[in-house]
């Protein structure tokens, strides 16, 4: 093995060592498709292929029935959900792997289907104008219920308690996502809150659930094993609208982070182009290095060169991959060889089954 590229170096995360600095992100898959949203043996072999990466972060997992918003998706908030992670752990760990869980609440971006009719929570009452994956295939997001104080404070409990199940199920850790156009993502945005309590207007009041869920959270998981994922370029995807306050309410979470010895803070590069988008920002990695204190990892769109090049910059100290994990169990491997990388299929990406999930060939040993 070429140990020489940055990404195959050991590095000390917390407490931990990680053995190279390849992380898989998570990655939604809709493979746990059974009634009580329970991994199954499929999860088991397709997690456990890929435990040469330094760190696994499952897909997103709900920290209750209210979180869920996609069909199949995995939850940790039952006994038998515990009980189907720790399968996944078990069977990671065998293989020298570490695993985080990924702690999900989609807020606005469930429909009423998973919920009994009733409406999805967020924020404030403001249609994301987005589509949500039913049993029934896709549908328009409806108008959310505005939370009341009593249904964030129960919110932010079951992200505690989600954290608690996590660790029982043998994870390593937990990741907060706070990302992506989900819940938490939905109060810091002035598009999306337009509260007038504790929760809302000032920047500070907009961030506020994030620090309460991570003081929660921290009364079960020790600070330096939990990470947390933030996006915040994201624009014209899961109903998210950049403003004049976006760059700077993720300045001031970013910075309030310090106070904290977590284990990383897990940042994801622009999805799309902008730009040309208003108060955008192009460059993450390089706009948060100097702000963030602790480990960086950054994501999107990165491959081996890139991957590398970005750690010998300085720039980040972790970097996770999606796609390529998808279509390579052995990544860790193949950046190693310096092998070409298997390209994945879409199509399978989110279909019941091993086909475009456990099926993906390594490479040859010869």
């Amino acid at each position: 093995m070429d140990n020489k590229q940055p990404l195959l170096t050991e590095y000390p995360l917390g407490d931990m060592t990680l053995k190279n600095r390849v992380v898989m992100a998570p990655l939604t898959r809709s493979r746990a498709d059974n009634p009580g949203k329970v991994p199954n043996d499929l999860m088991v072999e397709y997690y456990a292929q890929r435990a040469s990466a330094g760190l696994i972060i499952s897909e997103g997992s709900q920290i209750s029935e209210r979180a869920v918003g996609y069909i199949n998706t995995p939850g940790i908030h039952t006994d038998e959900q515990v009980q189907g992670w720790q399968k996944v752990t078990e069977a990671v760990h065998a293989r020298g792997g570490k695993i985080f869980c990924q702690l999900w609440h989609v807020g606005r971006m469930s429909h009423p289907d998973f919920h009994q009719g009733e409406l999805p929570l967020s924020a404030s009452a403001i249609n994301p104008n987005s589509q949500s994956f039913t049993p029934e295939g896709f549908k328009d997001t409806v108008t959310p219920k505005a939370m009341t104080i009593d249904e964030i404070k129960q919110t932010i409990s079951d992200y505690g308690q989600a954290a608690k199940n996590a660790m029982a199920a043998g994870f390593d850790g937990v990741e907060i996502h706070s990302s992506n156009g989900y819940l938490l993502h939905q109060f810091f945005s002035k598009t999306s809150n337009h509260r007038s309590d504790e929760y809302g207007g000032t920047i500070e009041n907009r961030a506020k659930i994030l620090f309460e869920v991570i003081d929660e959270i921290k009364q079960h998981v020790p600070e330096n094993r939990i990470g947390l994922r933030l996006n915040p370029s994201l624009h014209g995807i899961f109903g998210m609208t950049l403003d004049e306050e976006s760059i700077p309410t993720f300045d001031y979470i970013v910075k309030s982070l310090n106070n904290y010895d977590l284990a990383y803070l897990h940042l994801s590069e622009p999805f799309n182009d902008v730009s040309d988008v208003p108060y955008a920002e192009p460059n993450i990695a390089k706009h948060y290095r100097p702000l963030y204190k602790g480990t960086l990892m950054i994501n999107t769109g990165f491959n081996r060169e890139r991957g590398n090049q970005v750690i010998a910059d300085g720039l980040a100290d972790l970097v996770a991959f999606g796609k390529l994990f998808i279509s390579n169990p052995d990544l860790v491997e193949r950046f190693a060889a310096k092998a070409e990388t298997a390209r994945w299929d879409e199509d399978t990406f989110y279909t019941p089954g091993a086909k475009g999930y456990t099926d993906y060939p390594v490479l040859d040993p010869t």
